[in-house]
């Protein structure tokens, strides 16, 4: 009979977290959850890997995200005692912030490249959300040079920006699962080596490194269209990254305030007010009004979310009187991501007040939001936007007003491939069964529709 050896390392965090055996086996259930996978972990099973049995399949993982979060600093496979050579697959790769994050995003998108499971399938990571917040200073300098010999100069920079504003049109006009894996490739092959060439000068440098920055954040956006939240939050931590390098002002922050925006979104709000207000100080002053106005937008949001009502609206207001400021201002490359800035300064007010539960105003700002960016470039959240908006036509009770703003919606999403548009939609449906039931004619009509469109995708 073979006799195991008891797990220290795990009993050790376990007993540190103050969780029961069924506190934490509900934990890794909702973590599994959130990336898909059903679990019926148990008390039971927590002991019997305290006595030394590993966890099947990718339970371990889900385990270690739990902890993490629980003990608020990032835990590896290895730190729960679970890992050995052959079973540690690198789960911690894009979760920390090195001297160099090309060292990171190689072996990243090796693993996507080869359709790696585990980390297009890992979990949101709390502890790793806090990394920004301590790692302010700038990141060391490179000092590899190019195997070519190449020197770089401007028409580098403008063909990388030419290339990633192509990738970022695809994107919005047809989802995140549109070349991907192209985005990768190209990444990996062209823009890698570039970042690590010898450049004519030290300007150059800083805006082909912000270019690269910029990439990498348009990875991670599609990662996170995709429902890959994990792999998004390595992207956008390693986007952080090059932008520090880069030095140029403001865009640091900028990859904070998208950090902010995706542990709002995940209900995840440990961090996102200090990854807010941190970001809103790297720019303030630095950057033009626009731009600025982006940075105080989401950094309302967060007011809201923190139980702040007065601050969220003063933050809110300042950031469209700053829109109505310069107009005429150039707003950076890296500030683009989501087109206009104005609309993303009305969809993101549009939260703020749907947090503080004021559904006609921010239905008012979400369709302000739509119209406010050229539906055929930016298909997908403009029909995201109608979505938001009509959910709050029908909080007010406004059935067939909220009906017709849904079929605008689903007119934007023809041929747009996006995870976040079929939750919608499936969404969607689901606030309209109960109208449907009653026989309300615009509920069935439009019920039919998108039962068709998630047919076809």
């Amino acid at each position: 009979m073979t006799t195991r050896t008891p797990n220290q390392h795990l009993r050790g965090l376990v007993a540190e977290s103050g969780w029961t055996y069924a506190d934490l086996a509900k934990a890794v259930r909702a973590v599994a959850a959130e990336c898909g996978t059903g679990l019926r972990t148990n008390k039971s099973a927590v002991e019997h890997w305290i006595t030394g049995v590993t966890p099947a399949g990718d339970t371990g993982r889900y385990l270690a995200v739990a902890l993490s979060r629980r003990l608020g600093r990032l835990l590896t496979l290895h730190d729960l005692g679970l890992a050995d050579e052959s079973s540690d697959r690198g789960d911690s790769i894009g979760l920390s912030l090195g001297a160099d994050p090309i060292d990171a995003l190689m072996p990243m998108w090796r693993f996507e490249l080869d359709r790696r499971r585990f980390l297009t399938s890992s979990a949101y990571s709390v502890a790793a959300a806090a990394l920004p917040l301590s790692h302010i200073q700038e990141i060391a300098d490179r000092t590899a040079a190019a195997h070519t010999g190449q020197i770089i100069g401007r028409a580098e920079v403008a063909a990388v920006r030419d290339m990633v504003r192509a990738f970022s049109e695809l994107d919005e006009r047809h989802g995140g699962q549109h070349g991907r894996s192209a985005l990768v490739q190209y990444l990996h092959d062209d823009v890698a080596p570039l970042c690590r060439g010898r450049f004519r000068t030290e300007e150059i440098r800083q805006h082909m490194l912000s270019a690269a920055s910029r990439g990498v954040h348009l990875l991670g956006w599609k990662s996170y269209d995709a429902g890959q939240q994990g792999l998004a939050q390595r992207y956008y931590l390693q986007s952080y990254a090059l932008a520090v390098e880069s030095g140029i002002r403001g865009h640091d922050g900028f990859i904070m305030r998208t950090m902010a925006m995706q542990g709002l979104k995940l209900h995840r709000p440990e961090h996102c007010q200090g990854l807010a207000e941190t970001g809103l100080n790297r720019a303030k002053g630095k950057v033009d009004a626009q731009t600025e106005s982006l940075f105080r937008v989401v950094h309302a949001h967060t007011l809201a979310k923190a139980g702040q009502p007065t601050a969220a609206l003063a933050e809110a207001r300042q950031a469209h009187a700053l829109l109505a400021a310069s107009p005429g201002d150039e707003v950076p490359f890296w500030a683009l991501a989501w087109g206009p800035p104005a609309a993303s300064v009305y969809s993101r007010t549009a939260k703020v007040y749907e947090t503080l539960r004021e559904h006609r105003a921010a239905a008012e700002q979400y369709a302000r939001a739509a119209a406010s960016r050229p539906a055929q470039t930016y298909a997908r959240i403009v029909a995201l936007d109608l979505v938001a908006g009509a959910e709050m036509q029908l909080k007010r009770g406004q059935i067939e007003q909220a009906c017709a703003t849904w079929h605008r919606a689903l007119d934007h999403m023809d041929g747009v491939r996006s995870v976040r548009t079929q939750k919608a939609v499936t969404t969607m449906r689901r606030s309209i069964a109960r109208f449907r039931a009653r026989g309300v004619r615009a509920a069935t009509e439009l019920d039919e529709r998108a039962a068709g469109f998630l047919t076809g995708v």
